[in-house]
């Protein structure tokens, strides 16, 4: 009758503990881990997974642009190790920087009271104020400029024609 009642317990536990993670949403639990709300959309994301190893993966309904300082396009899905003030080795997130679109590899919040975070956009590290991302951004969908960033003829293209690249981001503005 203990193990029953032992078994019973377990159940219980992994099913509340369930319930209260996949109840949380994305931007109390970035809150709860000394990260500002506002780097994911309010409007955009579906729902997110986050293991007991810290790998989170935020589903969103389609890929979409918001604007903070630049503009960030976020993947259908954006995937990174969540630890407390940082989500690194980020994947599904870019950020425009001189009409080029750079992948967000970290962010990081080394010291609230700054009041600094920090981009590591692979070519440079990026600090802006936190008070950009308190609030969650709306992000708007985007059709066609999707289609460009996936394509992966596209890809090689721009990686080899900085014209190509500035063509791009340049029509891109009249997707946003």
């Amino acid at each position: 009758m203990a193990n029953l009642f032992k078994i019973y317990t377990l159940f219980l536990s992994i099913f509340l503990f369930s319930f209260t993670i996949s109840s949380t949403s994305i931007h109390d639990l970035l809150r709860s881990r000394g990260l500002p709300a506002g780097l994911f959309p309010k409007n955009a994301v579906k729902s997110y997974d986050l293991d007991e190893n810290g790998h989170l993966q935020v589903y969103l309904d389609s890929p979409c642009v918001a604007k903070f300082e630049t503009r960030v396009f976020f993947d259908s899905v954006v995937r990174a190790n969540l630890s407390y003030g940082g989500l690194i080795g980020v994947e599904g997130l870019s950020q425009e920087e001189l009409f080029l679109w750079l992948p967000v590899k970290d962010i990081i919040v080394y010291d609230p009271s700054s009041g600094l975070i920090l981009f590591d956009i692979g070519l440079a590290h990026k600090q802006m104020s936190l008070s950009l991302f308190e609030e969650p951004p709306i992000c708007n969908p985007q059709g066609i400029y999707v289609t460009l960033l996936k394509n992966p003829f596209l890809i090689s293209l721009l990686s080899q024609s900085s014209v190509f690249s500035i063509l791009v981001c340049w029509r891109s503005q009249y997707f946003l």
